[in-house]
């Protein structure tokens, strides 16, 4: 069966691969030593499937998105999608089941229709059929979905891929990452360094990315140099820490809002030596203390004199099944607030009063904590040493922006038969934008990011394990067989987290 139409004003969508929201660089790539041009240079992304160039003989390049392959996220289909006049229209429909739904910008459903034996092209007038209402689109073919950003009547951005992530590459040099800020960058200038005798490939990205915002602020050309940390322990000095055993609740400002956070000291801390710091995230409309309860590392790591923090989400608002729950800015869900910033300072604050080893600072959560510690490995890993999730994945969101400074240590804790967020991974049915990679995605998700090689074996604790990876990090998946939506061991979790230190070359 063949199906090509335009659906009228009472119904809605059309499917197609090459977005009308654009994006070109174009710029020359050097060596940071010399200064002369790079040939031969191959350039892919992270985030946009089919990029592939070469920089020419002279070190230029060009790329824009008319170079796009087929729609990424989409299991195996080359669709298309695009808007125009407001009209949104796919191509290249290939399913079984299609269903097109409208989510307007407190997260509820404001219409959803099905399709069933589609080959070809579905096209809608959504000023007809929603109105003003829809904020956010999402497609699901055969039970793979893609988010859409709604940018007006002529402009659509694809979530989690608002602009790319380039990787530049060289044999006898430092691999590098860039991403990209603004929708037309020119003049872009690309420094790679030589590879030492003892190469890290880790590479520093501008600007930071905000985990409030879906694109960064524009910049017009950029000059990126890689960088590479070295294992030199810091000193600490001691004098003049305050902090004494027991909770106490605390708060630091950001943008202008109180943001509260309990500080838990263990009676073994005696303030004489640095210590480590955790920082526990709680699940969506749980609190730092409801965790603090309910964690299984405190009992792991207050024997130690280990400081751990149990920070507050705050709610989205507006209404919405989510709307009024706490949680954490980790995607479409659940937070307006900067929670990465936030991050930075309650660590700020704390190692003010508190004598803290800045080398041996953690993360871990459970639920959309958990989800919220795989966030922070992305954008704080010149912080946390390691970071150990629980109860949740990456989302696609997530995992399209994801730039880590350096490779990070992960350990992710998985059941089978999760109800909250299915190990397999894909939409979380809550209607939160949430379209989520799976535990074992999540886990090639870090291997890859982190350059390991060969396959995972099994470890001790009988966990999967890549351990050949770029600068002796480690990367975890603990599957409890028909296990569900649960705390992560702090058992397993403690003495992994505690192996790592943060090199001395990120410590601020």
């Amino acid at each position: 069966m063949h199906l090509s139409k335009l659906i009228g004003v009472s119904s809605v969508i059309a499917l197609s691969s090459s977005m009308a929201f654009a994006w070109s660089i174009s710029g020359t790539v050097q060596s940071a030593g010399s200064g002369r041009a790079l040939a031969g240079v191959t350039i892919n992304s992270f985030n946009y499937a089919g990029i592939a160039a070469t920089s020419a003989e002279d070190g230029s390049f060009s790329i824009n998105s008319d170079e796009m392959g087929g729609l990424f996220g989409i299991a195996g289909a080359k669709m298309s999608a695009n808007i125009r006049g407001g009209i949104f229209s796919l191509d290249g429909v290939n399913a079984h089941q299609l269903k097109i739904s409208a989510i307007n910008a407190l997260g509820k459903v404001t219409f959803q229709r099905s399709f069933y034996e589609i080959s070809g092209s579905v096209s809608i007038d959504l000023s007809k059929a929603v109105g003003q209402s829809a904020s956010f689109l999402r497609v699901t073919a055969d039970g793979s979905s893609q988010t859409y950003i709604v940018k007006g009547k002529n402009a659509l951005l694809k979530e989690g891929d608002p602009l790319p992530s380039l990787m530049f590459a060289l044999e006898g040099y430092k691999s590098l990452s860039y991403t990209m800020s603004a929708e037309v960058e020119t003049g872009v200038i690309i420094k790679m360094e030589r590879a030492s005798a003892n190469p890290t490939d880790t590479t520093t990205t501008p600007p930071e990315q905000s985990s409030s915002s879906v694109v960064a602020p524009p910049q017009s050309s950029a000059d990126v140099v890689a960088s590479s940390a070295s294992d030199e322990p810091i000193k600490v000095d001691c004098s003049g820490k305050t902090a004494k055993a027991g909770d106490q609740n605390m708060s630091v400002t950001v943008d202008g809002k109180k943001r509260t956070f309990i500080m838990h000291v263990p009676s073994a801390y005696k303030g004489d030596k640095p210590v480590p710091l955790v920082v526990d995230y709680h699940p969506i409309g749980g609190s730092g203390s409801q965790q603090e309860s309910g964690t299984t590392y405190k009992a792991q790591t207050d024997p130690e004199g280990v400081i751990s923090l149990y920070p507050d989400g705050t709610a989205k608002g507006g209404g919405g099944m989510m709307g009024n729950m706490p949680g954490w800015n980790v995607g479409p869900c659940c937070s307006n607030d900067d929670d990465i910033k936030f991050s930075r300072e309650m660590i700020n604050a704390v190692k003010e009063i508190a004598c803290i080893d800045p080398q041996r600072i953690y993360a871990t959560g459970f639920s959309m904590g958990g989800g919220m510690s795989n966030h922070v490995a992305c954008f704080m890993s010149d912080v946390y040493a390691a970071v150990a999730p629980a109860g949740m994945d990456l989302n696609k969101t997530n995992s399209a922006q994801c730039n880590p400074e350096r490779p990070i240590s992960v350990i992710n804790f998985r059941g089978t038969n999760d109800g909250t967020c299915r190990y397999e991974g894909g939409d979380s049915g809550f209607n939160d934008g949430l379209n989520f990679l799976g535990a074992q995605g999540t886990f090639k998700f870090w291997a890859e990011k982190n350059g390991c090689e060969g396959s995972p074996t099994k470890n001790s604790n009988n966990c999967d394990e890549y351990s050949n990876c770029k600068d002796g990090v480690k990367v975890v998946l603990c599957t409890k067989q028909n296990g569900g939506h649960e705390q992560g061991d702090g058992k397993v979790g403690w003495p992994f987290l505690k192996q790592f230190t943060l090199p001395a070359s990120f410590v601020k």
